[in-house]
């Protein structure tokens, strides 16, 4: 009779462990419950990385015209306008209000 019961025994131990890896197998941070959310995150940072990527092409882009041997005339008149209040003598500034 004991050598039943802790055959019993050890077969209850052993499909309660198959349950709980089936729990989490399933509900766990990367089960089957998980993996839509996971997607979802996925997704999200894939649209983030490609939005900075683009913003990072705009920078270089923006570097190589003002770069000191090959500087662009356009690029440097617009910073030198925005950036230190200067106009050319022919050019009007006309001012709009809100």
């Amino acid at each position: 009779m004991a050598a039943i019961r802790k055959a019993k025994a050890t077969q209850h131990a052993a499909l309660a462990a198959l349950l709980a890896m089936g729990g989490i197998a399933i509900a766990g941070p990367s089960g089957l419950l998980a993996w839509s959310e996971n997607l979802r995150l996925l997704d999200q940072r894939q649209a983030q990385l490609a939005e900075i990527e683009a913003e990072r092409e705009a920078l270089e882009n923006r570097v190589a015209l003002l770069h000191p041997d090959a500087a662009d005339p356009d690029m440097v008149g617009e910073l030198l306008r925005s950036q230190l209040n200067v106009v050319h003598p022919n050019e009007v500034v006309i001012t709009l209000e809100d």
